[in-house]
């Protein structure tokens, strides 16, 4: 279980040991599948956990130059979606929205040209898995006219021909997460999904992820598995994402972490990624998170599959000036240049 509160202590011969993976992390050394393990495996409210974080915390401030990212995610739609992934708020399943959805042009417009006056890093448009993907080509097309600020899709699995398609439409990266559970408690492939992470690679779209939804009832080596994965296949950005119950989640009976663990296996995460990527995510935003190697937030409009509100902005989605603010108080800069996008300029 991720929850390491009353593991026990580790004992006196380990720490030599424990030092020798901090050092080599500090170094940006890649660490090997053991050494993730033995960090995931540190109680979390032990002297080392708190090593931990403070390595993660000085490689992100050293590697992306003390910059707060803030990437706007703009949910398009509304559905009872029939995939019924069970950790979602969206799924026909959950019960919660009967009524289909699609944000208009204008609106899509208008959140995106504020979040870009205010300096948002990138737009992030999010689908559920039935939505038309000429749809999401055409949005794509229409922002792209409308704002200069970099748009990444975040949809279903796609092939060669669509991420080609999604280039021409405007598009610069994909968010894209083989989740934890996939196939268990999704109707989807494992497999599939990592054939996708390919795809983008092959036709070079940014491949943005982050390890989630992180609950208790998840294993290290699954949690493990995908911060390897992410380093493997070059994430732009990954990060740790706990799982949100929404009211009447069939997840709810597992519980959830605290954002002090999601703190710790956001710098399990930064250790692993090592000098990989450009960016490293935590959600939602909160700042211990910052103190343990994250830099990067999503603000939320539109639908939120942790949400009850077809409009985030009412319910439990953060706005782009909210998390510059909790950027600033942990003395990141939200206003320099973005990172992510530097080699696409």
């Amino acid at each position: 279980m991720p929850n390491n509160m009353s593991a026990e202590p580790m004992s006196p011969s380990s720490i030599p040991r424990m030092d020798d993976i901090f050092q080599k992390a500090a170094e940006f050394v890649p660490l090997t599948r053991e050494e993730g393990m033995q960090l995931m495996q540190l109680p979390l409210h032990s002297t080392d956990c708190y090593r931990l974080m403070e390595i993660a915390n000085r490689m992100s401030r050293e590697q992306f130059g003390n910059k707060g990212e803030n990437h706007l995610h703009i949910g398009l739609n509304v559905e009872p979606c029939p995939l019924d992934c069970l950790f979602c708020s969206l799924t026909h399943k959950a019960g919660i929205f009967t009524e289909k959805i699609d944000y208009s042009d204008e609106q899509i417009i208008a959140w995106a040209k504020d979040a870009s006056a205010k300096g948002s890093d990138a737009i992030n448009l999010m689908t559920t898995g039935t939505y038309p993907f000429s749809k999401l080509l055409r949005v794509g097309k229409v922002l792209s006219q409308e704002v200069s600020v970099p748009l990444i899709a975040n949809t279903r699995d796609i092939n060669h021909a669509e991420g080609e398609e999604l280039l021409k439409s405007g598009f610069t990266g994909f968010y894209h997460a083989v989740r934890l559970g996939e196939g268990r408690d999704t109707p989807l492939n494992r497999n599939k999904r990592i054939e996708t992470v390919k795809v983008l690679r092959d036709v070079g779209l940014l491949w943005m992820n982050c390890v989630e939804p992180v609950g208790p009832e998840h294993s290290d080596e699954e949690i493990i598995d995908l911060m390897f994965l992410a380093r493997d296949y070059g994430a732009t950005y990954s990060g740790v994402m706990r799982r949100i119950n929404f009211p009447g989640s069939p997840m709810a009976k597992f519980g959830m972490i605290s954002e002090l663990e999601m703190a710790r296996l956001v710098a399990v995460s930064r250790l692993i990624m090592g000098n990989i990527p450009k960016a490293h995510c935590t959600h939602e935003p909160h700042t211990a998170s910052l103190m343990a190697g994250a830099n990067l937030f999503f603000p939320e409009v539109g639908s939120n599959p942790r949400d009850r509100q077809s409009d985030t902005v009412g319910g439990r989605g953060t706005g782009v000036e909210h998390c510059q603010q909790i950027h600033k108080e942990m003395d990141y800069d939200p206003y320099l240049p973005s990172n992510c996008f530097k080699s696409t300029k």
